[in-house]
């Protein structure tokens, strides 16, 4: 990130978490050890499952936090609404000798997760924290969409090859190297986008604009060309004019490759019923006796039409996916919040509720962890369980948040796994930054190890999460108390 941008990002952030913290700062609040948790409460795309991302962006942002002089002129600049200044200049030095002290747990990138699991949990002084809230939010919220939307995609061509066309529709520079990166770890092979393919290592492919083939007097001519320029590098792109007659030219221009020692690589349809023209297509390569010829689709391509398209028996060989893809054209938002769930009064811990009518908008209290069960080599299910107040070890039972009638009793003999680990300590990362070659392979094994009925583009199988017993009887009884519904306990109130 900060490669790319070579500047101070601490002003990525909202004005009302820099009016908290100095409010905080003028009450005495700013230094109160606090827990907050990032999470998302329903999954993107109506799927059944989501996959983390954006986590070196957190991992660079919290270590290169400062902020600088240019940044500090800025805010100083600021007024209210009487047209005083926001700031004073004490609180501007403050900020000036601001290092972050925070740790952070999360679950590793390339993970696939679930709804009300914590992906970030974050501690430190509130002030840091509550500063830390939106730029957080705004890595792994747009990361993780897109690289669920590539999963899926991947999921509905199979074992083809994928390729990201997304540059010229992502939203601004940002928005498409982020979708790059994010969009190669959720199963994309390649992407068009240069800059991407140089920060971040991910393979570049391309073929050529119908520009082309419109600058010459005709479309043989400019296939020709294009074949005496890169012999080694031809996919024709055959639909400029005709489909039928391109995918003619192509063939004739892939005769004259191969007497010259060459190979014709591919043809791309981009417009038209790509089933009847890919089939069409097929049958005349085959003819020709170019069958390791490739077949490439785009058009607005999403994962419901890349697997409608199969199902139609359509002679593609390999996909190129863009807008859909990096807007996240269905969903353009994953929806992740942050909410505090302790905070330290004095020397004691105060969990923490938010209470909302609507149920799935109620936070559960508590310090938590996410634990992963195995049984017969796949995932089981996922337990929320509060850390000062671990599951039993012979009854391992969930209760779902949003319903509690919906339980699961985990085998006796299930494994299982923790999966937030410490990621930055007082401010420092300390843990290892994978490749994305890894991170890419981590998300395929985790979705290998889902039920098949999860993995559904419509209406998937819900996959069991919930609540640890206790977490489920604290929230309960929390609940109830702040509704007045019932004596305030002790229990409430942890000492250290």
């Amino acid at each position: 990130m900060h490669s790319i941008y070579q500047t101070s990002l601490s002003l990525l952030t909202d004005l009302y978490q820099l009016t908290m913290a100095y409010a905080g700062w003028k009450c005495g609040q700013s230094q109160k050890e606090s827990v907050f948790e990032l999470f998302f409460r329903t999954h993107p795309f109506s799927g059944g499952y989501a996959v983390t991302c954006g986590l070196d962006d957190v991992l660079s942002f919290v270590q290169n936090f400062r902020f600088t002089d240019e940044d500090l002129v800025y805010i100083a600049s600021l007024t209210s609404h009487d047209g005083n200044l926001l700031f004073e200049k004490e609180f501007l030095d403050y900020l000036r000798d601001l290092r972050l002290e925070v740790d952070i747990d999360a679950i590793e990138e390339g993970r696939v997760v679930f709804a009300q699991e914590p992906l970030l949990r974050i501690r430190g002084p509130l002030a840091q924290c509550q500063l830390l809230e939106t730029p957080l939010l705004n890595f792994i919220n747009f990361q993780s969409l897109i690289a669920t939307k590539a999963a899926r995609m991947r999921f509905a061509a199979g074992h083809a090859p994928l390729m990201e066309f997304g540059l010229r529709r992502a939203q601004g520079i940002d928005g498409a190297l982020t979708a790059s990166r994010a969009a190669y770890i959720g199963g994309m092979d390649s992407t068009s986008n240069l800059l991407a393919g140089r920060v971040f290592g991910i393979p570049v492919r391309g073929t050529h604009a119908h520009s082309w083939v419109m600058s010459f007097d005709s479309e043989r001519e400019a296939f020709f060309k294009y074949a005496e320029a890169m012999p080694n590098n031809c996919v024709f792109l055959v639909d400029t004019y005709d489909t039928v007659e391109g995918v003619k030219n192509a063939i004739e221009v892939g005769k004259w490759l191969r007497e010259h020692g060459n190979q014709l690589a591919g043809i791309r349809l981009d417009s038209g019923d790509l089933a009847y023209l890919s089939i069409q297509a097929r049958k005349m390569l085959d003819e020709a006796d170019f069958k390791d010829v490739a077949i490439l689709a785009s058009n607005d391509l999403d994962e419901h039409l890349i697997a409608s398209l199969r199902q139609q028996g359509a002679e593609i060989s390999a996909w190129g996916v863009g807008t859909h893809l990096v807007t996240a054209f269905d969903q353009p938002a994953l929806g992740g919040v942050y909410k505090l769930v302790a905070i330290r009064d004095q020397d004691e811990w105060k969990y923490s509720i938010k209470i909302s009518e609507q149920v799935a908008k109620t936070t559960t209290p508590g310090v938590h962890q996410v634990r992963r069960f195995f049984y017969q080599g796949k995932f089981e299910g996922d337990m929320i369980f509060n850390l000062d107040q671990p599951p039993a070890e012979v009854e391992q039972i969930i209760i779902d948040p949003l319903d509690y009638t919906r339980r699961k009793q985990f085998p006796h003999d299930a494994t299982f796994e923790d999966l937030l680990v410490p990621v930055i300590r007082s401010g420092k990362v300390v843990c290892s930054r994978p490749p994305l070659s890894e991170i890419k392979r981590r998300v395929q094994s985790d979705l290998s190890q889902l039920h098949p009925t999860i993995l559904r583009l419509m209406n998937p199988h819900q996959y069991p999460v919930g609540l640890e017993q206790g977490l489920h009887e604290l929230k309960s009884r929390m609940i109830l108390e702040t509704r007045g519904f019932a004596p305030s306990e002790n229990s409430e109130r942890k000492k250290q």
